[in-house]
């Protein structure tokens, strides 16, 4: 008997019994920590350009820094919890992104600032896959699964919102490197409690790490990412945007084939046409999206627009990240072994689509109680039917061995989706501010047309989603047989 799968079992039976849910606080926590640091800097951004020098076009860097290294390594890093043993990953993982987030909070250049933020990016790669398959191999019971996924979909959609509001708060207190120091003492006490609580194994000496393929994928997702972040500043044609495409694709490409001929491939492509599964991820990738750009949008529209401090702009935040968690918990986790999870999906999708539509008629005049509190209510609701049967859906039906890279692939679909995401949205979102520009002159009004545009294209983008995951996600309801 595999020895993750014991140590699952024993884990519901005898000494180990109460250690489940102490471990799955634990993951919990790692896995916030990872969610909000995708986020945390944006508010703290202005005053870090200040104190380092760097200039407008360099800023984005800090960001997709993190973004751009957690989504290229993530499969990468769920094939080294396959072969290290899920424990010893998570608390490796744990002791890296400590080392990182403290290297980037003393940057003294901006070089150093982008670097601490791949390293953290890359670190996160390996906490992130290795929390899902130990809740995937830990809790086997139908209602207890729910429940655990519940969390973690409640935290994991959460936490950029909760990364906005933190960022705020730090910045105007505390200054902007306590967004990055604030990590370490968070994960010195997950790896303490980690410890006794997470279920030892041993793991898979069979799992092997194929590097070549970590640097295609990792290579070929951040060129492309690149291209899409070039689109603001040049036209779709121009070689600044096709060039670093073509290279990405090409290298996404050699990936796909190195993982079609080897015995044992970083990707089993099985994972991919399992149509439930691919289902899941799309509508994963997609949602995440709809969120990202409603963070860029309401960022902006905030502080720019309604001259709000970070503080203000990241209490906006806050009833989308309550209904985000409630959503996740309150229903998805308790509707899960009752339904569907497509049953679930499609609604999710409807919600949050509805939500962003209203965004699209945002103006300088638009109220808060009105129009985008209802907004981030619904985007929030929607969000959290989406995540928890998503997730379960990705991450079930695989042999315990390739629960990392199932669990991987289900958040590189998330990282992706926010990376590509934002970088299309906010083209979109320039192009009509110049268009509305040259017709009417700058004003706010400009800047809030654009963001419309791109929240509207985003409503669009999640409601064909849902179409797709109707027909996609075949998976029935789950058997009410266990506890």
């Amino acid at each position: 008997m595999p020895a993750s799968t014991t140590s699952a079992r024993s884990a519901t039976t005898g000494r180990t019994r109460d250690t489940r849910w102490p471990a799955l606080v634990v993951i919990a926590v790692a896995q916030l920590m990872v969610a909000l640091d995708a986020t945390i800097v944006n508010i703290a951004l202005p005053s870090a350009q200040a104190d380092l020098g760097f200039g407008d076009a360099e800023r984005q860097w800090v960001v997709t820094a993190y973004t751009c290294a957690f989504a290229g390594l993530l499969l990468l890093g769920g094939r080294v919890a396959d072969r290290l043993g899920r424990r010893r990953a998570f608390l490796g993982g744990l002791t890296g992104f400590a080392t990182a987030s403290a290297a980037a909070g003393l940057a003294p250049t901006f070089g150093w600032l982008v670097a601490g933020r791949a390293a953290q990016g890359a670190f996160a790669a390996v906490l992130t896959p290795t929390a899902l398959s130990l809740i995937a191999v830990t809790f086997t019971g139908a209602r207890e699964r729910a429940k655990a996924f519940g969390v973690y979909g409640a935290v994991a959609s959460s936490g950029a919102a909760v990364g906005l509001l933190l960022g705020g708060v730090l910045t105007e207190y505390a200054g902007w490197r306590w967004c990055l120091f604030v990590n370490v003492g968070v994960a010195l006490l997950a790896f303490l409690a980690g410890r006794s609580a997470l279920p030892p194994d041993r793991g898979y000496a069979e799992a092997r790490v194929d590097a070549v393929s970590g640097v295609l994928i990792t290579g070929g997702l951040a060129a492309v990412v690149l291209a899409c972040s070039q689109t603001a500043r040049h036209e779709w044609a121009s070689a600044a945007v096709l060039a670093p495409a073509a290279l990405g694709l090409g290298a996404i490409s050699g990936f796909l084939w190195r993982q079609s001929r080897a015995d044992r491939p970083l990707l089993p492509l099985w994972v991919l046409t399992d149509r439930s599964r691919a289902g899941a991820y799309l509508a994963v990738a997609v949602s995440v999206v709809g969120s990202f750009g409603m963070f860029l949008m309401l960022t902006y529209h905030f502080q720019v627009v309604l001259q709000w401090s970070p503080v203000r702009a990241g209490l906006a935040f806050l009833p989308l990240s309550l209904a985000v968690s409630a959503s996740a918990y309150g229903l998805g986790s308790r509707l899960l072994p009752r339904a569907a999870p497509r049953a679930l999906i499609v609604p999710g999708l409807a919600l949050a689509a509805t939500g962003l539509g209203l965004l699209a008629t945002l103006t300088p005049t638009t109220g808060y109680l009105g129009t985008i509190l209802p907004a981030e209510v619904l985007l929030g609701v929607g969000m959290g039917l989406v995540f928890t049967p998503a997730i379960s859906v990705a991450t079930s039906g695989v042999e315990p061995q390739y629960a990392g890279v199932a669990a991987a692939t289900a958040n590189t679909a998330m990282q992706m989706g926010g990376s590509l995401g934002t970088a299309v949205l906010n083209s979109v979102a320039v192009a009509a501010t110049g268009g509305y520009v040259a017709t009417h002159g700058p004003s706010a009004a400009a800047l809030d047309h654009g963001f419309a545009t791109a929240t509207g294209w985003s409503a669009l983008a999640l409601t064909a989603t849902a179409v797709g995951a109707l027909v996609l996600v075949r998976t029935p309801r789950p058997e009410r047989t266990g506890s």
